[in-house]
């Protein structure tokens, strides 16, 4: 699905990543770790595009994302539901205008209105749909953005920090949205400094552990 081969990133002289090589195939379930600055997010924006490759090649979905067009780059990011660290939202636009904007940006729509609903039950938001995103607690606005990233049924979820700002029993609700994905078929990948929150994964599911350290990137653990 996503992949890199010897992968080099750097920001003006100085190299970030080196030599990374890192297949996300069908189904897996991966966590990135490493220190603040090592590089997790820029490595989880070369594996949506958002980033390229100075050395090396990432292919998405078989394709050359050096190569790839920006509709091809549109297209292959329908398959790819990013959480970000710092979620953010339009707040004149109730949850649930949010949650649904991926549609309405590639013009599409629920084949039943009701699965907005569904959507919003999974991640406990039903009695937030119609409130704004600055009434929502920080857990709220993970779920949100969650359900946000999955909207368009993604095959890929990518997860930056999606627990840094909340406390430690969303952070457990959060990863059993994450694990539920993750027996539906989907592939996930979820960028976190805590140790506490892989640990806590070890009863539901099979992951990799990877760490980022010296720009390389190391198996961290077998599987968990």
């Amino acid at each position: 699905m996503i992949e890199l081969e010897q992968v080099s990133y750097g920001y003006g002289d100085r190299t970030l990543l080196s030599d990374i090589s890192m297949k996300l195939a069908p189904g897996s379930f991966h966590f990135l770790t490493g220190p603040s600055g090592a590089g997790k997010t820029t490595l989880i924006k070369l594996c949506y595009a958002e980033l390229i490759a100075s050395q090396g090649r990432v292919s998405l979905f078989d394709q050359d994302a050096q190569r790839m067009t920006r509709d091809d780059v549109a297209k292959a990011r329908r398959r790819i539901g990013v959480v970000h660290q710092d979620c953010q939202f339009l707040d004149h636009l109730s949850v649930a205008e949010n949650v649904s904007l991926p549609l309405t940006v590639s013009g599409r729509s629920l084949e039943n209105p009701s699965e907005l609903d569904d959507l919003l039950a999974w991640v406990g938001l039903t009695g937030q749909s119609d409130a704004k995103p600055p009434e929502l607690s920080g857990g709220e606005r993970q779920r949100a953005a969650l359900a946000r990233a999955v909207v368009m049924s993604p095959d890929v979820i990518l997860a930056d920090e999606p627990t840094g700002n909340i406390d430690w029993d969303m952070s457990l609700r959060l990863l059993k949205l994450l694990v539920e994905l993750n027996k539906m078929g989907k592939t996930v990948l979820i960028a976190t400094h805590d140790m506490n929150l892989i640990r806590s994964a070890k009863a539901q599911i099979q992951a990799r552990v990877l760490r980022i350290s010296n720009r390389q990137l190391q198996l961290a653990g077998a599987d968990l």
